[in-house]
């Protein structure tokens, strides 16, 4: 089985603009959605789009905490979620226009008894199960919460994906997650360097896999996707072609592809391509990609 783990899950109000936003001033919208997710939540989405059921755990609060269960639950997908005692799951606001701003809520407080809740939840996983851990830690938790989890599962041969950023992913590394999915600033930020080549950016994934890691993803939005594998070869995808509407969940549905295309076919080239057309279908799209454009993004490649 596959799980997914979302501390700060979020209802994403996102409206269109016909141009840029104006501060000071009214701006009326041309659109507006509501997206349902956080990133661990977006990757078992888009698992269940290819066909693979998941099961998303995390934190959810108050009536919009409700909410955000419902319409999971009406899309179809499988959750666990731990319901926090006060405060709201988030609201995020999305407004696209000639530039995507973002003003992105807090989330509840998890206090250490509502996490032994999740570590019980997690427990539960067996040799061969799938652990996504996906975003940021939020404030209210030790910023070594990752390597807790990690430390706790190291013994069970649970494979262990995680997407996260600068130390939150370094630190994890000694626990030799299954796959770490940093895109190429992300990669450069570590070094503390500008990563412009192929070659540098296999460098610097070849010193993350030197240190634990046993697959490296690294998105680079138009530019496709690089993956240095676990046996030190490097497969290299460029992106189909396409407008891109939305950055928001491209990276996730990236990481949903890899995943689903892995467990279809055991082959890393295979799951890296199915990977960037997941993620490219997405970026092209309004939302997560639909299964139908995930196909036509792969006829393209």
């Amino acid at each position: 089985m596959i799980y997914t783990v979302t501390f700060n899950p979020a209802i994403d109000y996102v409206v269109h603009l016909e141009n840029y936003l104006q501060p000071g001033k009214i701006n009326r919208c041309t659109d507006e959605t509501y997206q349902f997710g956080g990133k661990g939540i977006n990757v078992a989405v888009m698992l269940r789009n290819l066909g693979y059921d998941a099961i998303a755990l995390g934190f959810i609060a108050g009536e919009t905490g409700s909410w955000l269960q419902n319409e999971l639950y009406n899309m179809g997908l499988l959750t666990n979620f731990i319901r926090l005692p006060s405060g709201m799951t988030r609201i995020n606001v999305k407004v696209k226009g000639n530039e995507e701003t973002e003003i992105n809520g807090s989330g509840p407080v998890i206090l250490p008894a509502d996490m032994e809740r999740l570590y019980t939840q997690l427990d539960v996983l067996k040799s061969g199960d799938i652990l996504v851990l996906a975003g940021n830690i939020p404030a209210c938790l030790a910023s070594d919460t990752y390597e807790k989890i990690m430390r706790r599962l190291s013994v069970r041969n649970i494979l262990i994906v995680v997407d996260a950023t600068r130390d939150l992913l370094v630190n994890v590394l000694p626990y030799q997650p299954f796959l770490i999915k940093p895109n190429s600033y992300e990669l450069g930020e570590i070094f503390g360097r500008e990563l412009k080549t192929d070659q540098e950016i296999t460098e610097c994934a070849a010193r993350l896999q030197a240190r634990g890691a046993r697959n490296v993803l690294v998105s680079m939005a138009k530019d496709g996707a690089l993956l240095l594998d676990e046996t030190g070869k490097t497969h290299r995808m460029a992106a189909p072609s396409g407008k891109v509407r939305n950055s928001v969940g491209a990276g996730d549905s990236m990481v949903a592809g890899f995943l689903a295309g892995w467990l279809q076919t055991g082959s890393y080239e295979k799951a890296l391509r199915l990977g960037t057309a997941a993620g490219s279908a997405t970026a092209c799209s309004l939302g997560l990609a639909s299964k139908k454009e995930i196909d036509a993004m792969l006829a393209k490649m």
